[in-house]
């Protein structure tokens, strides 16, 4: 399954409510799950990025769909990047021409 990394901050709205902020992580998970995927990790970072999700979704498509929803609702701004493993990065090296 496709992996992707997801570099989070909180907009204003989810800073003033950041005490709900483990239960809109929950309902993410579960979101992302009924989806066909599932988070591998979450990170509570400092620094740039408030936050880092590690993801796997069935497609970019179900990736797509699930992070501008969860941006939608008003609370993150994201940065989401499809993420290849050290297999699929040695063996794309391979093909480089």
């Amino acid at each position: 399954m496709p992996t992707y990394i997801s570099l989070v901050n909180w907009t204003d709205q989810g800073i003033r409510n950041i005490q709900d902020a483990p239960k809109r992580l929950d309902s993410f998970k579960k979101v992302v799950e009924d989806a066909g995927g599932k988070v591998q990790g979450y990170y509570l970072t400092m620094g740039k990025y408030d936050s880092v999700l590690i993801i796997e979704f069935p497609s970019d498509e179900v990736a797509a769909a699930i992070v501008l929803g969860g941006g939608s609702q008003g609370n993150i701004r994201t940065r989401t990047m499809k993420a290849f493993s050290e297999d699929q990065f040695r063996n794309i090296i391979t093909k480089v021409q």
